[in-house]
């Protein structure tokens, strides 16, 4: 997969970017400056996260990472799980651009449940899906392909939905909190009264 930053990618005309802080409360907002158009840039709030419908070029790249930071920390989202979904937005959007070509049209999501964040990237060619290279993501002399090891780390389970319209590439980065609730379930689903009942009986 290649990022943006390894193609040279033609600059927009400079339109409004979401760089109002989001600190009045604790659940996902995004302010109503934050909704206006610029040019190839339109960016929505839900109650969950937001979604932007843009074409791809490096300041609307920007302002995307900058929304994703934002709006998730503001929420009181963990700062490494932010920087994590910002990455991952990143690398499909570049992934979308390597399929697309530049100012490809795309749509990107970002929100959160109980699970983590999910972020998706909707790219219009539904032929062209990701594939891992064969080369080991360590390898210096690898071009491309290893911002898929990236996903698989971050976000193990991604995957890829056919739409009439083209792809969506999904990914989920789980959140501590459901990290722990489910190995703490396991745990005492182990260490139970009737398991241990039932080991001795054995």
């Amino acid at each position: 997969m290649t990022t943006l930053r390894e193609q040279k990618i033609p600059k927009g005309d400079k339109g409004h970017h979401p760089r109002n802080r989001i600190r009045q409360r604790r659940a996902i907002t995004v302010t109503e400056e934050q909704t206006k158009a610029a040019l190839g840039f339109y960016l929505v709030g839900r109650h969950d996260g937001f979604v932007v419908h843009m074409n791809v070029c490096e300041e609307n790249l920007r302002a995307v990472r900058e929304a994703t930071l934002k709006v998730l920390t503001g929420a009181g989202v963990d700062i490494e799980l932010a920087e994590s979904a910002r990455l991952i937005a990143s690398e499909l959007i570049g992934n979308a651009v390597r399929a697309c070509g530049h100012w490809a049209p795309v749509i990107v999501e970002v929100e959160q449940d109980a699970r983590g964040i999910w972020v998706k990237v909707h790219d219009p060619n539904p032929a062209r899906l990701p594939v891992r290279s064969g080369t080991a993501p360590d390898d210096p002399n690898a071009e491309s392909g290893r911002g898929l090891w990236l996903l698989d780390a971050l976000a193990p389970g991604w995957d890829v939905a056919l739409t009439p319209v083209g792809k969506q590439v999904r990914c989920l980065l789980p959140s501590p909190e459901a990290v722990r609730v489910r190995i703490t379930g396991e745990s005492d689903a182990k260490a139970s009264p009737q398991n241990e009942s039932a080991d001795l009986a054995s």
